[in-house]
């Protein structure tokens, strides 16, 4: 179902937020208990997010989001590339 798609119950801004919080001085114990999380998650986090603030992190998502954009229309282009010269292929 939808679950597995969603590795996480948390959004990265809250990921971010939480590992800022952190960051500041919060202790692993009271963050994994006020956030209902484990501490193998946010050592996980943090080893996937450490340092990165939320403004980063949107930078990073408009970049992957403009990628994949830029691919689905090379992809596009290269199919009707592809398909030009099938019907040339077969004039010929």
């Amino acid at each position: 179902g939808e679950q597995t798609m969603r590795k996480s119950r948390f959004t990265e801004e809250q990921i971010v937020g939480i590992l800022q919080e952190y960051a500041a001085g919060a202790k692993v114990s009271e963050l994994c208990r006020k956030h209902g999380m484990s501490d193998a998650t946010l050592y996980k986090w943090k080893a996937k997010y450490g340092g990165m603030t939320v403004s980063e992190l949107r930078r990073l998502k408009d970049l992957e989001a403009e990628n994949a954009e830029l691919k689905r229309l090379l992809a596009d282009a290269m199919l009707d590339n592809a398909g030009l010269k099938g019907l040339l292929a077969k004039n010929s």
